[in-house]
């Protein structure tokens, strides 16, 4: 099998249901497979996507495990050559899931890839980045970022300093859309289960590259991506109110703990 593609719902039916019809709606040239996992939903979701869509894998776990566990789990039940790893929220566009297929097929040394990511809108979304120090958390969650110091910090962060209409080889790339070598993976392994919610992607990217696999963006890929930040906002006070927030500044020290007093795989970028 050429492609398996992994989707983990945590109460997102609808939005997964449309995911679903619009990869099907690809028409996709090679055998594919796609394997949603459910993290334990608390709506309809699970009998939703088995009586509209009964040729697809539905796993369902009994409780949340995670994006990571959740991924791992559908990796684990995969049986394609390349796997992609979606989030509920992204519209496949016209030949986004084939142009990623024709790039890993052409470079094979590259274990990863994603695609450009687009809001609903049109307008692009910073999908690809530079790895994260410490101060780029500070400057991202404080009054810091507005200094001329944190906006640079930032915009590098970002690559804003970079063609996104180009294919490039990148520290590492969102979550939401990832394609991974099957080969790669064996070498590499899963998520790493320890980050609950967010660093999850840094990490995998991370661990590609120390195992001497290339991490790539591939702008030919194009999805649109229904993203909003629900870590973002309210500085440090925030993280008293916003339970997301908190967790994604625990998967930044776990993060950081992981790899403290190591290289950067890349050298700096």
């Amino acid at each position: 099998m050429k492609l398996s593609i992994v989707i983990v719902n945590y109460n997102t039916g609808q939005l997964t249901i449309a995911c679903v019809k619009e990869i099907l709606k690809q028409r996709l040239p090679f055998d594919f497979e796609i394997i949603v996992v459910d993290n334990a939903s608390k709506d309809d979701s699970v009998e939703l996507l088995r009586s509209d869509f009964p040729e697809i894998n539905v796993v369902s776990s009994n409780k949340n495990l995670g994006l990571a566990g959740g991924v791992n789990i559908g990796l684990e039940k995969s049986k394609g050559e390349y796997k992609l790893v979606l989030n509920p929220d992204i519209v496949v566009l016209n030949n986004g899931i084939e142009n990623l297929v024709k790039y890993m097929d052409k470079n094979e040394r590259v274990g990863m890839t994603g695609g450009k990511l687009l809001s609903p809108n049109g307008r692009l979304q910073y999908s690809c980045y530079r790895f994260y120090q410490p101060m780029t958390i500070i400057y991202r969650r404080t009054m810091l970022g507005n200094t001329k110091r944190g906006r640079n910090v930032v915009n590098r962060f970002l690559m804003k300093d970079y063609d996104h209409n180009k294919a490039m080889h990148v520290d590492w790339l969102m979550g939401a859309c990832l394609m991974v070598r099957s080969r790669a993976l064996d070498d590499v392994g899963g998520m790493d289960e320890r980050f609950f919610l967010y660093f999850e992607d840094v990490d995998w990217c991370r661990r590609f590259w120390e195992a001497d696999w290339k991490v790539a963006y591939v702008p030919e890929a194009q999805f649109s991506h229904y993203h909003q930040r629900s870590s973002e906002g309210g500085g440090l006070l925030g993280l008293i109110s916003n339970w997301v927030a908190r967790e994604h500044v625990k998967s930044a020290m776990k993060y950081f703990w992981k790899y403290r007093g190591k290289a950067w795989p890349r050298g700096e970028t």
